[in-house]
C-alpha cells in the first residue's frame, strides 16, 4: 500500500509540526526532506490553506542569504518583470523544463557512477563535481548556444506575431493612419486657416 504524503502543519506561532513523526521541526528539517526527495505538503493548521510554496520560497531566501547566492540581482529583477506579463506562464514552464532536464542529466550520471564504482564509493560520489569542473567551460558554451537559439526562436515568434497582427487589422480604417511605404509625395500638407486666403 502506497504511503500517504507527509503532512506538515504550520501553527500561528510559525512552528512547523510533522504529523508523521509527531514532532516539531525546523525549516532546516524541511530542507532535508527536499534534499532526500521526500514528498510533503505544508498546510496552515487553522485554515488548511496550502503553504508548501511559501515554505519552499523561505528556504530559497535563506539559501540566497547564506553567502553563495544562485540568483544575481539582475536575474531577480528580470524575473519580477515577468509577473503580470503575458509571458509569465510560459516563462515558468520554460524554467521548470530546463531544470528538470538538467536534474535528469545529473541523475543519469550519478546512476552510472554508482553502477561502476559502487554505492558508497568516494570516486562515484565525487564524479558529478569532477564532471562539472572538467566540463564547466563546455557546459557554459552549450548553455550559451541554447540560450542564443531560444532568443532567435523568440525573435522569430515575435516577428510572426507582429506580421499576423498587421494582417489582421489591414481591413480596418484607422483615422490618421498611413500604412508604411504608402506616404505620397503629392499628398497635401496640413495648413493653417490663414493659408486658405492665399
Amino acid at each position: 500500500m502506497q504511503e500517504q504524503q507527509r503532512l506538515i502543519k504550520k501553527y500561528p506561532n510559525r512552528r512547523l509540526y510533522d504529523t508523521r513523526t509527531s514532532s516539531y521541526i525546523t525549516l532546516s528539517d524541511v530542507k532535508e526532506l527536499v534534499l532526500n526527495n521526500e514528498e510533503f505538503q505544508v498546510v496552515d493548521a487553522k485554515t488548511g490553506e496550502e503553504l508548501t510554496r511559501s515554505i519552499l520560497l523561505q528556504i530559497i531566501l535563506e539559501e540566497e542569504a547564506g553567502g553563495a547566492p544562485m540568483f544575481t540581482s539582475d536575474l531577480l529583477a528580470h524575473m519580477i518583470r515577468f509577473y503580470g506579463n503575458a509571458m509569465q506562464g510560459m516563462m515558468g514552464k520554460y524554467l521548470e523544463s530546463n531544470i528538470k532536464a538538467f536534474t535528469e542529466m545529473q541523475g543519469k550520471l550519478q546512476d552510472q557512477a554508482r553502477a561502476i564504482y559502487g554505492e558508497n564509493s568516494p570516486v562515484g560520489q565525487d564524479l558529478w563535481a569532477q564532471f562539472l569542473n572538467f566540463q564547466g567551460p563546455a557546459l557554459q558554451s552549450m548553455m550559451g548556444a541554447y540560450v542564443d537559439q531560444s532568443k532567435k526562436m523568440f525573435e522569430q515568434m515575435q516577428s510572426q506575431l507582429e506580421s499576423q497582427t498587421r494582417n489582421m487589422f489591414t481591413g480596418f480604417q484607422f483615422p490618421n493612419y498611413v500604412k508604411p511605404g504608402d506616404e505620397r509625395a503629392d499628398a497635401p500638407a496640413a495648413t493653417g486657416k490663414g493659408d486658405a486666403h492665399k
